[in-house]
């Protein structure tokens, strides 16, 4: 005992002991500054992250102004009374990515659907009451009073050459566009009908998703009002952060993406389904009856998937008709191939002594795809498939878009990719 006794006086007022408890009040002042600062970070980080919000979400002013158009008859449209008078439109959670665009997830007549919206880059989120009218003056001028039927039909069928190429299919796509006007079915369209259509034909999107109505590998068309829409369900997204909240998406390291993928992402099976329908597109986009579509931003967020695991293009803002490239293309300056970039990622080379942009993509659509799928398909693929798959997307991913390659090469390595794919789920729970 009186050993123990002397132990503790002796580490009591050991030198050692005196030199901690003369730390212990800087100590406390570290601990209170990194508390201090992590306080600091921590609202820094929320403040942006509603700014940002504030910025992205701005769903209440769309439906102000649209419903406002509505109310003074200058468009018209499907959902219009169940949007503005009835209130019988649920907007849920935003998935905007840009402001110009609003998207949200809402219900419908007791369906999930997605609402999407335009709202100019130039009005901004705190703009006051005359938002409508520069608005209206801006995207609701065509036609105008006086137009006759056959006008706006021939309006309509050149806007659609100039957007989609001279081609044989495009008077049905004109009927198409008229039968959705034509809303109430009163066999004539109203100038409020045709100033709707109007503006919707200028959103890329709409125009993409009417060309490939009833192709099951982009959402089914609900209904209207105005330049706003709504399509079938939410498409559940394959990019790797999609199953984190938003907030913490931006902090994701890179290195995490392909591992998050296989922890949160679908079965391997399933992502061979879904990759199956994601080739089926590239072949209805090179092969559709409205012409050739450019894949101009292909990121796994762009993928997207049902339910039941059917390839369903999430986003169809990037996809491009052939025809808007080339003349995007068309004797465009250029220093360097960075300078022939049509979107993200549809880049034609250079011609350094003319120095114009060439008029062939150096990846087509397929290529990009192969190189996407390369991230997607090979972790946690079969052993005895690894090997045969790694080398079919790597002769994949070196195809180029020359004419001259494009349509016996690429249709051969499309066809040998997708059986392989299907061999390996064929005849089972997952086909």
């Amino acid at each position: 005992m009186r050993r123990l006794r002397r132990l503790a006086h002796l580490v009591l007022f050991c030198p050692f002991s005196k030199g901690l408890q003369g730390r212990l009040p800087g100590l406390r002042v570290k601990y209170v500054f990194l508390v201090w600062l992590g306080v600091l970070a921590g609202s820094w980080l929320a403040y942006v992250h509603y700014s940002s919000y504030a910025e992205l979400c701005r769903g209440h002013a769309c439906r102000v102004v649209i419903c406002d158009q509505y109310r003074k008859g200058i468009i018209s449209g499907s959902i219009c009374q169940d949007l503005c008078s009835l209130e019988q439109v649920e907007w849920r959670t935003c998935l905007s990515s840009a402001p110009g665009q609003q998207v949200y997830s809402g219900l419908w007549q007791g369906k999930e659907v997605t609402i999407k919206c335009g709202l100019e880059e130039s009005l901004s989120w705190k703009a006051g009451a005359d938002v409508a009218p520069r608005r209206e003056l801006v995207l609701f001028d065509k036609p105008t009073r006086g137009t006759s039927i056959k006008e706006f039909r021939e309006m309509t069928l050149s806007f659609l050459k100039a957007n989609l190429g001279d081609l044989p299919s495009l008077p049905a796509l004109v009927g198409q566009v008229l039968l959705m006007a034509d809303f109430n079915k009163d066999s004539r369209v109203s100038l409020a009908e045709a100033k709707s259509v109007w503006a919707l034909l200028k959103r890329n999107e709409f125009l993409l998703l009417l060309s490939l109505q009833g192709k099951g590998h982009a959402a089914p068309l609900l209904g209207h009002c105005g330049d706003l829409y709504v399509t079938e369900g939410v498409p559940r997204s394959s990019g790797p952060a999609a199953a984190l909240p938003a907030l913490l998406r931006p902090l994701l390291p890179p290195a995490l993406h392909g591992a998050l993928q296989q922890w949160l992402g679908p079965a391997w099976p399933w992502r061979a389904k879904i990759a199956i329908g994601l080739l089926e597109f590239v072949e209805e986009l090179f092969h559709g009856a409205y012409g050739t579509f450019y894949m101009c931003e292909t990121t796994l967020a762009n993928v997207g998937y049902t339910a039941k695991y059917d390839f369903r293009m999430a986003d169809l803002q990037q996809v491009a008709p052939e025809a808007a490239v080339r003349r995007f293309l068309r004797g465009r300056h250029c220093e360097r191939s960075a300078d022939c970039t049509y979107g993200r990622d549809c880049r034609a080379p250079c011609d350094t002594l003319l120095r114009q942009c060439k008029g062939d993509l150096v990846q087509p659509n397929l290529a990009k795809v192969c190189e996407l799928l390369r991230g997607y398909l090979l972790p946690g693929a079969p052993a005895g498939l690894r090997a045969e798959l790694g080398r079919q997307l790597r002769t994949c991913t070196t195809l180029s878009g020359l004419a001259s390659q494009v349509e016996a090469h690429h249709s051969l390595v499309l066809s040998h990719l997708k059986t392989l794919l299907w061999k390996e789920i064929s005849n089972t729970k997952y086909t």
